[in-house]
């Protein structure tokens, strides 16, 4: 239970969310023992509070869901989120440099992340957008990562025109080092499709259904 639970980063990513619906979001995380509560910055103190005492974690979203801050904007807002008490970090690649083909940018935005991930002993999450990309980008991020080395990659904010598909994941496996993880989010709803996703290759869901997910489990 505890192993099947830890799948999930509990998400509530809506700009409207309240503080009430930051602490019901926390107190399901805490009852149903998930990873951690995924969040956009504003809220990262505020759950910090929520979640004191327990080993539920703040997943920070970085220059989300666009990706189109400069370098500089990424960084602070990756430090001043680990500092503020994020536990791990995902953070939206720069998806036009990359359709340019500026790999050397890429790589660049992705080592300096991960670099402050690490100087802090934060989990980095690298995500891709899946659907703007083709398949041969898909692969090219893939070989950035497995150079850079960040703890996961993922296949999708779940704000774009669509999110997390069984051959986008299976692609990502196959084209990444095995100390690599891969989170699917966007779209994921049900039992039946956490499982696909896990067979495919993912060891962490995103999603907001993860209580009725872990209800569909217990029964």
């Amino acid at each position: 239970m505890n192993n099947f639970s830890k799948l999930f980063d509990h998400t509530n990513l809506k700009p409207f969310a309240s503080e009430a619906d930051m602490r019901k979001l926390c107190e399901e995380a805490i009852e149903f023992n998930f990873k951690t509560v995924a969040i956009n910055n504003a809220n990262i103190e505020r759950c910090s509070e929520f979640l004191k005492g327990t080993d539920v974690l703040v997943d920070a979203a970085v220059s989300f869901p666009l990706g189109q801050c400069t370098l500089d904007t990424k960084l602070f807002e990756t430090r001043d989120a680990i500092i503020k008490g994020a536990g791990e970090v995902d953070y939206v690649i720069n998806i036009a440099e990359l359709k340019m083909g500026n790999y050397s940018y890429i790589e660049k935005e992705m080592k300096e992340i991960v670099k402050i991930c690490r100087e802090f002993n934060v989990t980095s999450k690298v995500i891709f957008e899946n659907c703007y990309l083709t398949n041969e980008e898909k692969i090219v991020l893939c070989k950035i990562a497995n150079e850079v080395k960040p703890n996961f990659i993922k296949t999708s904010t779940g704000f774009g025109t669509s999110g997390a598909t069984i051959e986008d994941v299976k692609l990502m496996r196959e084209n990444t080092i095995e100390e690599i993880k891969i989170k699917a989010a966007g779209g994921v709803r049900t039992l039946d499709m956490v499982q696909k996703f896990v067979q495919a290759g993912a060891s962490r869901i995103g999603t907001s259904a993860a209580v009725k997910i872990m209800e569909e489990y217990n029964k």
